[in-house]
């Protein structure tokens, strides 16, 4: 029986490097958070991503959008730019700081930030509140670069601080510059489905050591230089196990192999797929700029495609986690809403997922969120098209060739 392809499953090194920290950890009671891991996990993620930048390591991707928004000054009352197409973690710690998310639609070549309409954007917002947004969050949407070299421009023109939402594009390049790096500061994920993994966890990239060290504080909950606690800010319990730094270490002797993995399978894709009429691999723009770890590969199946059981799509309700989803979901009261995928997407899903593949659709976009509805929206119809017709597929280092061959096949298979 073959073996269930999932999207990104977490691989380790195969020295065993992990386990080898993991077990110093525990050699030395440095199970806790901090620890000789997360010092040399820092060091390694500061000599990956270069430009003399420091990092601190956290417990989550989300501690480290909220803690570069904090740094920003972000609180009640302000508004903040930021993609709306992305996962819910780029936009809620906005509101945990009792501030309003601005939502910017995407571009089509990228699927990211729009930078045209984030211009449109803050200029809308200084006449309607007489203020500028306090911070810009652009998203690496399924590691694929945004158009940095613009983003900072418009940034800097409004003199804006910019937090690079680079989750999921750890190890992806704008120019021949890790993303991460352009803005004040950079967000990265070590979540156990990203390029990388320390099970769960994070880090915040930034340039300046006061920024740094403050950081460190807010991480840490803020405790002040006393022999005793004493606070005098409001800090987080942020910062990363010596476990989960360990796994980090061994992980970061495998990057390089991670990213040239998925863009072989998103070559492979694009080979493969380019001859099954509606059925399109997204694929960055050849312009020379790009350079995705494509942590996800990602097609879009035109509207008049039809799938085997198209028919039944969202008949019935989910009932469980679906698409790498972990823990228990609240089940719905109705298996449609005002803003889904299209009927051959969600049968293609249904398909695939019964042949033994995971896969999943692209991200609903956060202004037609219903936790979202009354926020502003700066949209130009592109997030909302994709997410019709978007669907993500395995990429992950499990995915063999073998395995591509067998996912495009059952995509042609399910088209009548």
């Amino acid at each position: 029986m073959r073996k269930r392809i999932y999207l990104c499953l977490a691989h380790m090194s195969e020295t065993g490097l992990e386990q080898k920290y993991i077990k110093e950890a525990f050699d030395t009671n440095w199970v806790v958070p901090l620890g000789p891991n997360v010092n040399g996990f820092e060091k390694d993620l500061e000599e990956f991503v270069g430009q003399d930048k420091r990092v601190v390591a956290l417990s989550a991707g989300t501690a480290a959008v909220h803690l570069a928004l904090i740094a920003c000054g972000v609180g009640p009352g302000d508004e903040v730019c930021v993609q709306s197409f992305t996962f819910c973690a780029s936009s809620h710690p906005i509101t945990y700081l009792g501030a309003t998310p601005v939502f910017i639609d995407s571009e089509k070549d990228t699927w990211n930030m729009d930078p045209e309409l984030l211009e449109k954007a803050i200029l809308d917002r200084k006449a309607k509140t007489g203020r500028y947004p306090k911070a810009i969050v652009p998203v690496a949407l399924y590691g694929m670069p945004y158009k940095a070299d613009r983003i900072m421009e418009i940034a800097d023109k409004y003199g804006i601080p910019v937090v690079e939402d680079a989750a999921e594009g750890f190890g992806s390049k704008f120019n021949g510059q890790v993303l991460g790096t352009f803005g004040k500061y950079g967000v990265l994920s070590f979540n156990g489905n990203k390029m990388i993994t320390t099970s769960g966890g994070g880090a915040l990239i930034t340039a300046n050591e006061d920024d740094w060290r403050e950081i460190m504080m807010y991480a840490t909950q803020y405790r002040e230089s006393y022999p005793y606690y004493q606070h005098e800010k409001i800090g987080y319990n942020y910062r990363m196990s010596n476990i989960c730094a360990g796994i980090g270490r061994g992980q970061m002797t495998v990057v390089n192999d991670h990213i040239a993995h998925h863009k072989h399978v998103q070559k492979l894709y694009e080979e493969l797929l380019k001859d099954v009429s509606g059925v399109h691999v997204h694929a960055q723009p050849a312009t020379g700029e790009y350079d995705s770890n494509y942590w996800l590969c990602t097609i879009t199946i035109d509207e008049n495609v039809k799938i085997k059981g198209q028919e039944n799509a969202y008949k019935t309700i989910v009932q469980g986690a679906v698409g790498g989803a972990a823990g228990v979901i609240h089940v719905a009261d109705s298996a449609t809403t005002d803003c889904q995928p299209n009927d051959n997407v969600e049968a293609l899903r249904v398909y695939m997922d019964a042949a033994g593949i995971e896969a999943r659709p692209v991200w609903k976009p956060m202004h037609k969120q219903p936790v979202y509805k009354n926020c502003p929206a700066y949209t130009n119809g592109v997030s909302e098209a994709i997410f019709k017709v978007g669907m993500c597929l395995p990429a992950g280092p499990y995915v063999t060739d073998e395995d591509v061959k067998y996912i495009v096949e059952t995509i042609r298979s399910a088209i009548e």
